[in-house]
Formats: structure tokens, C-alpha cells, sequence
């Protein structure tokens, strides 16, 4: 099976490792559906916090006055996802517009692939929630790090 790290000469996506609970679950014994895109975009956050030096969207939006609202989310699942193993979430940013940015996570346990998506959010003025350019010093993070 074809995995985001087979990708040559490209950067390897980030992963963010996340411990799903039973409280997690539904009583099917499975993580519940509405959980999951909550554990993919803890994994976004965690990519930007890697990449900009500790900070994620609570700072963004407060510090650098970067608002980040998502217009489109969409995801795939795959396989059930359950507390018996760690949930590694690969995170690479797909696309990176003029004033969006779409993220890639694919969630794996125990090597199976459990769910991918795509999310897009655009950037914003974050004090009068005003469109704007990707900000220079996050596009010069996020284009390198570019995967199809």
C-alpha cells in the first residue's frame, strides 16, 4: 500500500501521534464519526506549531492577528479507527493559494490506512475578518513543504 513517505524527493509529511480513548468512542466500540475530523485538525494545529516556531492557531489568530477559517472540509474513511492503537496522523500542506491553504492529513493505525481528507481554510485579517494574502513569512514556511 502506497503511503505519503513513499513519496521521493519530496519533504516528508509531518506526523502527530494521538491517543484515542474509550471516551473517544461510540457504542459500536469505534471512534465516533464526529471525532474524527476533531483528531485531524488537532493535527493541523500541531503542523503549524512545528513549523512556526511553537505557534498554532490560538496564536495566530491573537498574535499575529492571522485568522484561518475553513471553507471546505472533506474526508474518506478507510478503516475504523479504535483505542487499541496510537492514531498517526500524516499532515503536509497540499496547496497554498493567494489566500488559502489546503492541509492533507491522513490518519494510520498499526500501518492501516484509517481515514484522509483535505482541508482548506483562507487567510484572514483576524480583528475585522478580512480576506488577505497568504502573509509573506508563512507562505516562505509553507511553500518548500509543498506535496502533492
Amino acid at each position: 500500500m502506497w503511503k505519503p513517505t513513499d513519496v521521493p524527493n519530496l519533504p516528508s509529511p509531518f506526523v502527530h501521534e494521538i491517543r484515542v480513548t474509550w471516551g473517544d468512542c461510540d457504542p459500536a466500540r469505534i471512534a465516533y464519526t464526529g471525532r474524527l475530523p476533531v483528531f485531524a485538525l488537532d493535527a493541523i494545529n500541531a503542523w503549524w506549531e512545528a513549523h512556526l516556531d511553537g505557534d498554532g492557531w490560538f496564536q495566530l489568530e491573537l498574535d499575529r492577528n492571522v485568522g484561518t477559517p475553513f471553507v471546505n472540509l472533506a474526508m474518506d474513511f478507510r478503516s475504523p479507527v479504535t483505542p487499541r492503537h496510537r492514531l498517526m496522523c500524516h499532515v503536509w500542506p497540499q496547496r497554498l493559494g493567494e489566500k488559502s491553504i489546503t492541509f492533507r492529513v491522513d490518519g494510520y493505525q498499526n500501518d492501516v490506512l484509517c481515514f484522509e481528507g483535505t482541508f482548506t481554510c483562507v487567510f484572514t485579517v483576524a480583528d475585522v475578518f478580512k480576506s488577505q494574502p497568504a502573509p509573506p513569512d508563512i507562505r516562505a514556511v509553507v511553500a518548500p513543504l509543498i506535496r502533492p
